[in-house]
């Protein structure tokens, strides 16, 4: 298996787990359990995406490809543009 990205927060790490789950490609988040122990102070390097050696390329692909991503022309609501509300 190889490390192949460090998400910045958990959330952003079970995001991608279900991106990669969503294309095929089985992935392990590892570090998860580590960031109870940190509080509010950032915890770079403790979370990592872990997937079989044969998947590491394309899994690394589907990240960049999803990093990468903007919203569509259009999308924005009216007098926010540019930004997104969840």
């Amino acid at each position: 298996m190889q490390r192949i990205y460090e998400p910045r927060d958990l959330l952003e790490g079970e995001m991608l787990l279900g991106m990669l789950a969503s294309e095929g490609v089985d992935a392990h988040l590892i570090g998860g359990h580590l960031l109870g122990a940190v509080g509010e102070l950032p915890a770079l390097g403790l979370l990592g995406l872990l997937v079989d050696n044969e998947d590491a390329e394309h899994a690394r692909h589907l990240i960049a490809a999803y990093n990468a991503a903007a919203p569509l022309p259009g999308d924005e609501p009216d007098g926010h543009p540019g930004v997104l509300l969840c």
